[in-house]
């Protein structure tokens, strides 16, 4: 766990890099794929997107470079104000940091962090990724919203449960080992041994 304020930073742009990549992934092959196919013709995803000119973004078509850099910087902020701090926040009204198991209380951050993020990142995306070409509604915007939160949630939930915030602590140990290790060496020494199951 991050203990300093340049470690969250560190640990939430590590999450966010691995993250972003993920979601794009995601929406342009898992839930969007087919579609581009169709419309377009072309046998593979990348071809599609090529054949289009880019990806739809904000009224225009990108590549997808830049939907890579404007969701990152997006979602990094989006981390760095509100998700890291409030799903802390809200973990620790439920769990005592220094009582409950460090497993128990990262996954309850976790699912804190997605439940947050996944529902604020969806309603950017939701603006984003607007037809704007048929004009604006609200009412289309707050359906197209909901779905994203539909599509997106399980995917999210699963994959940073058990695949990207383990992979994210793993790197973050080896990055900040020595510091680790010596916060472990310190908590072993001042706080109570528990008993073994």
């Amino acid at each position: 766990m991050p203990r300093n304020q340049f470690q969250r930073m560190v640990f939430a742009f590590l999450t966010v890099v691995v993250t972003v990549h993920a979601y794009v992934f995601y929406s342009l092959y898992v839930v969007n794929g087919n579609i581009l196919m169709s419309v377009t013709g072309a046998s593979s995803v990348l071809g599609a997107i090529r054949q289009q000119g880019g990806v739809y973004m904000c009224g225009r078509f990108v590549p997808i470079w830049a939907v890579i850099l404007v969701e990152f910087c997006l979602a990094y902020l989006l981390e760095v104000l509100m998700g890291s701090p409030c799903s802390f926040k809200l973990a620790s009204k439920v769990f005592n940091p220094g009582n409950t198991h460090p497993v128990q209380f990262e996954s309850t951050i976790i699912c804190a962090t997605v439940g947050l993020m996944c529902p604020a990142m969806s309603f950017i995306a939701a603006w984003l990724y607007y037809p704007y070409y048929a004009g604006f509604h609200p009412a289309t915007l707050l359906a197209n919203w909901l779905k994203l939160v539909c599509l997106n949630f399980p995917f999210a939930f699963f994959t940073q449960l058990f695949f990207i915030q383990p992979l994210i602590r793993t790197v973050f140990g080896i990055l900040f080992r020595r510091d680790m290790n010596r916060g472990k060496y310190v908590r072993d020494k001042t706080e109570p041994a528990m008993e073994k199951c």
